[in-house]
């Protein structure tokens, strides 16, 4: 029997005139209280966990990315950034701080066999869908009250942080498989390259090559990006994916349009590894299909070992 539980959702909704600085100081304009109508948590037999992680500069630094095996970083509404981190490997501790879930993640995660999204909340209109999705929802609501918390020293909504393991999560390093990410050797060809910048509207990300590391350091709005204890973020593999990215029939509290990306289809990216540059393109047939990457001369394009940040810019 379906129960009903009330959610609600204060999304970060900011005015496209304010500048970077301004919109991450303004405060949410709430949400209207939203009804579940679907079953809340639907079982799922998934190997992986995604979870929405806030962006913007008071959110920072984020915890548990370190610790992700592949981290998405979206657009949202005026033109900032969000972050979905997937965990197969591991699970850390504490991850966060957690936001609400948006359309595209709806349709990125079906690439994955089943698998579980922790999130704050979401537009009212999206929960629906979220509930028919072939995921298995895990909002504050629907867990337990140690899953959740919020750091009182953080200015919220800033603040909510999920501890993986109480959400009874399950992780397996096979649930990478169903992405269609190869991992291996550096395919010949490429160009050198020690340093890519990606633009959003309201965000930049910059990626560093560390030849002593091999790895790509990250910096987002012109600051390094760390962890909390102070130590570098970084990639393996960096991949900037084109897509198309056009306004959804969803809108925040203030009216904006949220972003939608299509990340089903094919298109140009260009992927970062070893210190070099690969002009590639990618191709996902359908939803339940994962993202195919290969060279400009069609041979698969195979990742470095370790994290992966895929970056989804405007073809």
């Amino acid at each position: 029997m379906r129960r009903a539980a009330v959610l609600v959702t204060a999304l970060a909704a900011l005015a496209p005139a304010c500048t970077l600085a301004e919109q991450a100081d303004k405060p949410e304009k709430p949400e209207k209280e939203a009804v579940r109508q679907g079953p809340p948590g639907k079982p799922a037999d998934g190997r992986v966990l995604a979870v929405k992680i806030d962006n913007v500069q008071p959110a920072r630094p984020g915890t548990g990315l370190e610790a992700a095996d592949v981290v998405y970083v979206e657009q949202v509404e005026s033109g900032l950034s969000r972050l979905m981190a997937v965990y197969a490997r591991k699970l850390p501790p504490v991850v966060g701080p957690v936001r609400s879930a948006r359309e595209t993640d709806l349709e990125l995660l079906r690439q994955f066999d089943g698998p579980a999204l922790a999130f704050s909340g979401a537009q009212s209109k999206l929960l629906p869908l979220i509930d028919a999705a072939p995921l298995r929802a895990l909002p504050p609501e629907d867990s337990t009250e140690k899953a959740y918390h919020r750091d009182e020293s953080r200015p919220s909504p800033h603040n909510l942080y999920v501890r993986p393991k109480a959400l009874g999560a399950r992780v397996d390093e096979a649930g990478l498989k169903s992405t269609g990410f190869r991992f291996g050797a550096a395919p010949a060809g490429g160009t050198p390259a020690t340093r890519h910048t990606v633009d959003f509207p309201s965000a930049n990300f910059a990626f560093t090559w560390v030849e002593y590391e091999g790895r790509w350091h990250i910096a987002m709005d012109g600051t390094p990006a760390r962890t909390p204890s102070g130590k570098a973020l970084s990639a393996a593999t960096v991949v900037e994916q084109r897509v198309d990215i056009r306004d959804s029939r969803f809108r925040d509290g203030w009216g904006n349009s949220s972003p939608f990306s299509r990340t089903v289809g094919s298109g140009t990216a260009r992927v970062l590894r070893d210190g070099r540059a690969y002009e590639a393109r990618w191709r996902r047939a359908s939803p339940q299909d994962g993202t195919e990457f290969t060279t400009a001369d069609g041979r698969p394009l195979a990742f470095a070992p370790g994290p992966v940040w895929v970056v989804f810019t405007k073809a």
